[in-house]
């Protein structure tokens, strides 16, 4: 913690005389955070000023995100609400200002500072801390909790420094030492911190004390179909396996060993122990206020405590005898002080429970009684080991009214069955956990007073109000209205169909229309374009465009239906994306012919078909790398990115590749990107096709193909399955007779499964599949919809698909191949075309008025062995010594020169 004053947002503009009353909130989390936020939205006529004092020297952040950070690096990306909250002349933010105790009689709390705030409501807002376990060793070096942006910070460090002091070089080259490391505690937050541990580049383990993963939420055979996700996201599970303790390395101090109850040990180089949460109730203890038998501030359904001027809120209120751990109570917790605080009379209604594990490819979520341990319940079970999934609904013992609800490996059901719960379902309840394409679950009309949204409390009644009583007539203004979607999104789907459901019901036109320049969906507009061989943006506005009452035009059209257009010219095969008018409807990245940075600089990213590259190739992508200053990682697909090239450079470092047999990898386009392989029967002793070759094949086929989405597929050589195909838009994987092709699958927030289209196939006919396959998606898909979705959506599904595409049920068959063929004999590299058109190249400068002056606003500080952008506090904080410019490249002179500080 720094020792700098505190800092505060904007000083209190109130005078002496100022009649408002002052609640002051103490601590800086999400639920704090709300407070605030429903007091201004609520106090309309400014009763009330606020003052929070955070301990953490930051605006309140997303917790429950706190994963992200490994990903942003930049805590301000994780920031809850809008920052304009901050500048409400009635609110003042303190920040690394923590209250150290509080004076009742007087109503004043004292900060870090010996500074005294008086105030007329006083709330406690001050979280958890994470538990320790009395486990000899916890103090060492390299052991971490996971509960703020500095513990996320000071592991990576760890993890990073290690990696660094396992690097050693021999004749072959650079060996990395792997990086060992252990979660103490399976629950949702040790699977989070594990997949962070995984991200980061290290081993991870986890130690479950308990008889499965996730005990407090799921059962034990969903613990079990838990424990196969894991195990194949390559993280170890001990469950029943408690720690004894931690011991030192004999060489450095730091953690070395964990040594168990049972005799048995693990090598480790970081611990993350992740045993569960205590709440912060010191300040409550020295105030005298009554705390809970776990720790806590006791309070009433108001959220009052014993004192009628202070209250609590979120993880250190112990309500109902207990403090719950969950961030949605906590905002229902907030939302009812201010309720009290401005006359309600509203009273916490108990806590929503339910919750859903944050790790990519991993789904899994629980709601309600998930036990089974209400008396003469029933248990519905669905499970498929062999896809990893489990699914069990808890019914009442007429199998009508639904109690709870766990899901593993697919959560499809959660969002709509969630609010069900107390309430009776329709029908056969197995139909609700029964896969898709077996008949379906019926429809469910949610009550009005069923809960859609738990982290804002929205109820389905506050939805369908927001469509009949405040004329929202889309998903985005209901979200502005009602909140409803805006923390974890994990609720969008069902408030888009209980918004669409309302509309229709009023009579309001739900509109498929791309925006406001085009009545068509982008499929339509697809066809129209293509019927009528159009091959421009004006001609095809002025053709299908919408003209406003009282106009002459449809307009110049928007940054909606520009980029879509653009992708629809494109995938008609209408020329060089940069020629003519066509550039003008591109988005940056496109624009540029590379991915847009933080910094704005760009990455480059040549493609490598299959992961194959020559030993000379790779040479050129290093020199060209050390030569422009360019920061280089190899990409989850198989080649190498750079990163830090400044736009006048892109030609230059294009020139150099295209010469070198290189060409634009796509990486900046709704296009194909790569082609996973595996070695295939070319190396490994298990393949049994030549997995490698054929992932080059499909590459070179398929690249340059604009879509409505990125494209990715996968190609594996055996059933083992090492190039992850299932998780692709396309997969291929070998049999000894031919190739099984999977489509429909993605990764990202929402992983799915690819689904199998069809099995051992000869290469032609994998070929023609694939060929109808991306051209039926290119053509029917809406804008920005990944294969997954629109699988599902499509009329009839995956059979259906499957029926035009292997059986021509359309009849378009030979037209789907056509344009296929069409699109491989017309591809031309986008780089090496823009190097031989001087128009083209003219984009490419930093500042009209001096193409090749650098950006002087750019400033990047050397980090393992390369460079990054610097953070604003490191720009703020100046120089601070000389750089080595064989360290971070000549890029450097761009900007000022710094060095990271301790």
């Amino acid at each position: 913690m720094t020792s700098e004053p505190p800092t505060t947002v904007r000083p209190t503009d109130a005078a002496p005389t100022d009649t408002r009353r002052h609640v002051v909130v103490v601590g800086g989390g999400m639920v704090a955070q709300r407070f605030v936020e429903a007091m201004r939205a609520r106090d309309t006529a400014g009763e009330w000023r606020v003052s929070l004092f955070a301990e953490e020297p930051r605006k309140p952040y997303d917790r429950v995100g706190l994963t992200r950070y490994f990903e942003v690096r930049d805590p301000e990306e994780l920031t809850l609400g809008d920052p304009a909250l901050w500048d409400d002349p009635l609110v003042d933010l303190h920040r690394d200002c923590k209250i150290t105790s509080i004076d009742r009689e007087a109503r004043t709390v004292t900060d870090r500072l010996g500074r005294v705030h008086a105030y007329d409501e006083l709330v406690l807002a001050t979280g958890s801390n994470a538990a320790m376990p009395p486990i000899p060793g916890n103090d060492l070096p390299g052991v971490f909790v996971y509960r703020t942006i500095d513990d996320v910070a000071e592991l990576r460090g760890w993890v990073e420094t290690k990696r660094e002091a396992g690097r050693v070089e021999t004749r072959g080259g650079v060996v990395e030492k792997p990086i060992r490391g252990a979660v103490i505690g399976g629950g949702l937050l040790g699977l989070e911190a594990a997949g962070a541990l995984k991200a980061l580049g290290a081993q991870a383990t986890v130690i479950e004390f308990g008889t499965h993963l996730m005990g407090v939420q799921v059962d034990l055979g969903g613990g079990q179909a838990l424990k196969r996700l894991i195990n194949d996201k390559g993280i170890s599970v001990r469950a029943e396996t408690a720690t004894s303790q931690m011991k030192p390395h004999r060489r450095t101090g730091h953690v070395g060993r964990l040594d168990f109850a049972d005799g048995g040990r693990l090598d480790v180089d970081v611990v993350v122990v992740a045993t569960g949460v205590r709440p912060r109730d010191e300040l409550a203890r020295a105030a005298d206020l009554e705390v809970g038998e776990r720790g806590g501030a006791v309070v009433d359904l108001t959220c009052r405590t014993a004192d009628p001027h202070v209250w609590a809120i979120g993880e250190v209120a112990c309500i109902e005898g207990r403090c719950i751990g969950l961030v949605a109570p906590g905002n229902t917790m907030a939302e009812v002080v201010v309720d009290q605080l401005l006359g309600g009379a509203a009273q916490f209604p108990g806590a929503d429970t339910a919750t859903k594990l944050k790790l990519s490819g991993v789904d899994v979520a629980s709601f309600g009684d998930a036990h089974g341990r209400t008396e003469d319940c029933i248990e519905i079970v669905w499970a498929d080991p062999t896809a990893g999934v489990y699914k069990k609904l808890v019914m009442s013992d007429d199998a009508r009214t639904l109690l709870g609800g766990v899901f593993v490996g697919d959560a499809t059901p959660y969002a709509s069955l969630r609010p069900m719960l107390g309430a009776e379902l329709p029908g056969d309840p197995a139909a609700f956990l029964l896969p898709e394409g077996t008949g379906g679950a019926p429809d469910l009309e949610l009550p009005d007073e069923a809960n859609v949204c738990s982290c804002n409390n929205v109820s389905a009644g506050a939805i369908r109000g927001a469509v009949t009583e405040h004329d929202c007539t889309s998903v985005g203004e209901v979200k502005t209205c009602t909140r409803a979607g805006t923390t974890c999104g994990a609720c969008l789907p069902l408030v888009k169909k209980i918004t669409e459901t309302e509309m229709t019901r009023a009579g309001i036109e739900v509109s498929n229309a791309l925006c406001e320049h085009f009545e068509m969906t982008r499929a339509q507009l697809f066809d129209a374009v293509r019927v009528a061989d159009l091959h421009s943006f004006s001609d095809i506005i002025e053709r299908f465009g919408v003209v406003p009452e009282g106009a002459t035009s449809a307009g110049r059209g928007c940054d909606i239906c520009k980029p879509v257009v653009g992708s629809v010219l494109a995938s008609l095969g209408n020329g060089h994306i940069l020629a003519g008018e066509q550039s003008t409807l591109q988005d940056t990245n496109d624009h540029m012919l590379a991915n847009m940075q933080k910094d704005g600089t760009y990455s480059v990213v040549p493609r490598m078909p299959g992961g194959e590259v020559t030993p000379e190739g790779l040479i050129v992508v290093g020199q060209v790398a050390k030569d422009f200053g360019l920061y280089t990682k190899i990409t989850g697909g198989q080649r190498i990115d750079m990163f830090g090239a400044r736009v006048e450079q892109l030609p230059d470092i294009w020139r150099r590749l295209v010469d070198a047999g290189f060409e634009s990898g796509h990486a900046y386009g709704k296009s194909l990107r790569t082609v996973k392989s595996c070695v295939g029967s070319t190396w490994c002793r298990y393949g049994v096709q030549d997995s490698v070759g054929m992932a080059v094949e499909l590459e070179l086929r398929y690249r340059g193909l604009r879509s409505p989405h990125k494209l990715k597929m996968g190609v594996s050589g055996c059933a083992r399955e090492c190039a992850e195909a299932r998780g692709k838009d396309v997969g291929v994987i070998a049999t000894d007779k031919g190739w099984n092709v999977y489509v429909g699958g993605n990764g990202g927030q929402t992983p799915k499964h690819a689904q199998l289209i069809a099995e051992d196939l000869d290469t032609p006919t994998m070929l023609r599949t694939i060929d109808r396959f991306l051209m039926l998606y290119i053509r029917t898909a809406d804008r920005l919809q990944r294969t997954a979705p629109w699988v599902e959506e499509y009329e009839g599904g995956l059979d259906a698909i499957r029926e035009v595409v292997m059986e021509d049920s359309l009849g378009i068959g030979a037209d789907l191949d056509a344009a296929m063929a069409k699109h491989v004999e017309d591809y031309e590299d986008e780089w090496k075309a823009v190097l031989e058109d001087p128009e083209k190249l003219a984009r490419f400068s930093s500042f009209v008025n001096a193409p090749t002056t650098p950006d002087p606003t750019l400033a990047y500080v050397p980090e393992r062995g390369q460079k990054r952008p610097a953070t604003p506090d490191e720009i703020a904080a100046g120089p601070a010594g000389p750089v080595d410019p064989e360290l971070v490249g000549p890029v450097l002179v761009a900007g000022p020169t710094l060095e990271v500080r301790a």
